[in-house]
């Protein structure tokens, strides 16, 4: 019964993720999965799933209308932590390495994202985005140093 919830959360984010760019812009998960996507060859949808937790820690202190939203919708207090435990009740990956990423590939990456940056909530600084692709390549969801706002 536990893989039924989990299936159903993950279609119900699926149908909300392809709604909402027609009514927003994109921001900081659409942009990083792009840049693994085509400068490391990272699959699409295997890289959203794994970051979508990541970034949502990021940005959700600084979006808290979404944040309450996205509680409510998803009946949980924790928003990154439930999409994270849904993933994994799926059999997703749960980390950039899992899917080819290096450490050494961080800085790159930060650097890319950082050149033309996206609208987002909140600022993509050096630092706070590194911790948060650095948890992301471990599958750390901790991220003590990018959710500090």
């Amino acid at each position: 019964m536990q893989a039924i919830g989990a299936r159903t959360d993950a279609l119900r984010g699926a149908w909300l993720c392809g709604a909402c760019p027609g009514v927003t812009t994109m921001s900081l998960h659409h942009k990083l999965c792009h840049i693994l996507g085509g400068a490391f060859d990272l699959p699409h949808a295997a890289t959203h799933t794994v970051l979508l937790p990541y970034v949502a820690a990021f940005n959700l202190p600084a979006a808290p209308a979404a944040d309450g939203v996205l509680r409510r919708a998803l009946a949980t207090d924790e928003v990154p932590g439930h999409l994270a435990r849904t993933a994994t009740g799926l059999g997703a990956p749960r980390s950039l390495a899992e899917l080819g990423l290096g450490e050494r590939d961080i800085d790159e990456v930060t650097a890319l994202a950082r050149e033309q940056p996206y609208a987002n909530p909140r600022p993509v600084t050096e630092e706070p985005l590194g911790a948060l692709l650095a948890d992301a390549l471990t599958g750390s969801l901790t991220l003590s140093k990018a959710s500090q706002s």
